[in-house]
């Protein structure tokens, strides 16, 4: 684990490559089926985006090995789904409504929306009064902007019928603190652990998938006795740091960056992000925060309800501390994507290859005749139908075998199986590993249990 990134200074020409190489791999995600943009047949909609039939199978996999590895895998963590929609009196217990807000600025001369802090920071800490670049045109006073998205439950549009769509998935698991212990019989430490969709109305998203207005998050609130909350801070700081390399991360890409004092929130005693160094730069994945007794305090005052908890081995009672993991889906589906892009040349071309952990990749095989005849096409469709209640696998008989190798490539699946000549008189088939330069003949009866095995033991 490392806290910062690397020393080696970067050449003149890196930064154009690396920007080149996010836009190669936001053409594979549109051409291979991975990501579209939403409504694009309108023009499209800014910083929202629609997983294609391969993008969903991927981003599926990333919640699902979350999910396996906070819930399934534990025995102190359970899972909600909480609704979308929440009473106000949530959102002014947590603050967002009086603080959940960016400081913005606008362009008189061209009207492009700015958050001032990002435009100081990028002019070396000093707010600019003019737009940075060739418009020049002057910037307005900085003005708070809530981020929160509002909108009316009911017929009628009135403030008495506001509500907010949810800006994270925390919230909700505070408020069913008390449900959770009187149906789950937990006793602390425990946590409850939610994924789902988030909205914040950003005022300049960007980058791809990193940052848009709807996204989904994978949130876990952990619930401590107070005195052991820097024990458990630290536990889950490594935990969730060694998750991302145990499914394929390089280490030279990520990093564990503890926050300064002046950056902390008011209740927190601490944070640090697990950073993941993108094409545009080093930023942040996950949070991992002590976020202290401040949330169910604040629950508690507003609605009037006892969320403390009796300890009944000590025989007090105490409100708990909370540390919280929180990961965007989004966000770490991009890692995974980017750290996983490679490029290499094959035969005078250009060849782009997702090398995705197993358990991450969409398709976890392809079946390929070698020849459209003697008996191939059929063998080798007997041998998908087999695979395919186990894990998704595709069928490809189209064109050369070296171009839907390839094929597969880009997508990331990480074995091939093809029938030729030799399946046909003795049941072999030719198993080839998309990471490994050596192919392997394996009988059909095996070729499941193998791949099974591989794919879980990856």
């Amino acid at each position: 684990m490392t806290d910062e990134a690397s020393k080696a200074p970067a050449t003149a020409a890196e930064p154009a490559r690396e920007a080149g190489r996010m836009e190669r791999i936001v053409n594979l995600a549109k051409r291979r089926g991975l990501v579209f943009q939403s409504s694009e047949i309108y023009g499209g909609l800014s910083s929202c985006w629609d997983y294609g039939p391969v993008g969903v199978e991927l981003k599926r996999n990333v919640k699902d090995a979350w999910w396996r590895e906070m819930v399934w895998s534990r025995g102190d963590i359970v899972g909600l789904d909480c609704s979308i929609l929440m009473h106000p009196r949530v959102w002014e217990a947590s603050g967002h409504i009086a603080g959940f807000s960016d400081p913005l600025v606008d362009c008189k001369k061209c009207k492009m929306r700015f958050r001032a802090d990002h435009l100081a920071e990028a002019n070396g800490g000093v707010m600019p009064v003019r737009h940075p670049g060739d418009c020049n045109g002057e910037l307005t006073e900085a003005r708070q902007f809530n981020l929160m998205f509002k909108t009316f439950m009911g017929p009628v549009e009135e403030d008495a019928n506001v509500v907010f769509m949810r800006p994270e998935t925390a919230q909700g698991m505070f408020v069913n603190f008390a449900n959770v212990l009187d149906t789950a019989r937990k006793k602390l430490p425990f946590g409850i652990a939610q994924a789902g969709k988030s909205f914040r109305n950003e005022i300049t998203p960007g980058n791809f998938l990193f940052r848009t207005r709807e996204f989904e998050q994978m949130e876990m609130e952990f619930f401590v006795k107070p005195g052991e909350d820097l024990k458990w801070y630290e536990y889950w700081k490594q935990e969730r740091f060694e998750w991302y390399l145990r499914l394929g991360i390089k280490p030279e890409n990520l990093r564990l960056r503890e926050h300064a004092s002046d950056e902390l929130a008011h209740y927190a005693k601490g944070c640090a992000d697990v950073e993941y160094k993108f094409p545009f730069g080093w930023s942040e994945l996950e949070g991992i925060a002590n976020r202290s007794d401040f949330d169910l305090k604040q629950h508690a005052e507003f609605s009037g309800k006892d969320l403390s908890y009796f300890d009944e081995e000590s025989r007090e009672r105490y409100v708990p501390y909370v540390i919280e993991p929180a990961a965007g889906a989004d966000r770490a589906t991009l890692a995974f994507l980017v750290d996983a892009y490679d490029e290499d040349e094959v035969e005078g071309e250009l060849r782009s290859v997702l090398r995705l952990h197993p358990r991450l990749a969409p398709v976890k095989a392809a079946v390929f005749p070698l020849l459209r005849k003697g008996g191939h096409p059929e063998k080798a469709q007997e041998i998908y139908t087999r695979l395919r209640p186990h894990f998704p696998v595709q069928y490809d008989q189209a064109g050369s075998i070296g171009r839907r190798y390839r094929r597969q490539d880009e997508i990331g699946t990480p074995f091939g199986v093809t029938v030729d000549h030799q399946t046909i008189e003795d049941g072999t088939v030719t198993l080839r590993d998309r990471d490994k330069t050596s192919q392997e003949r394996i009988h059909e009866s095996d070729l499941l249990a193998e791949l099974l095995r591989r794919i879980a033991g990856a």
